[in-house]
């Protein structure tokens, strides 16, 4: 799972470059936009600490999955979009058998908003980046 994280963020983080090259010099550091964070799930420690200091969605992903696949090449085409206040967290659906009871998570590609507690406000299947933004507004 981790790997697939990191090739998720370098995706993501890839995207910035690209933009640029069709700049004649690149943006300063001060214009650049400010953008979403993705991480892997590591312990509910870890989610309590991120939704106390701000909008944290989880999001439980299956590599055999097709809606999770083409989900996360939407985020990689979109990231961009996505609203910049928001941390991603990627739990492995196959793996996470308990994050998955206690947020009532019965089926993969799966999103659940969290509150300032670390408890499931909302949860939701697929709709990408435009779900993923209705759905984590305040």
């Amino acid at each position: 799972m981790r790997r697939f994280a990191r090739l998720l963020i370098a995706a993501l983080l890839a995207l910035a470059p690209i933009a640029s090259l069709a700049q004649d010099a690149p943006a300063p550091a001060t214009e650049q936009a400010a953008r979403a964070t993705v991480l892997d799930f590591e312990s509910e420690t870890q989610l309590n600490r991120l939704a106390a200091a701000g909008k944290t969605v989880v999001f439980f992903y299956a590599a055999w999955c097709p809606n999770c696949r083409a989900t996360v090449a939407e985020l990689n085409a979109r990231w961009a979009e996505v609203n910049p206040d928001l941390t991603l967290v990627i739990a492995d659906y196959d793996k996470e058998s308990a994050l998955k009871g206690k947020f009532g998570v019965t089926y993969q590609d799966t999103f659940v908003l969290l509150d300032t507690e670390g408890n499931s406000v909302k949860s939701w299947n697929s709709g990408g980046v435009d779900g993923l933004n209705a759905n984590s507004q305040s």
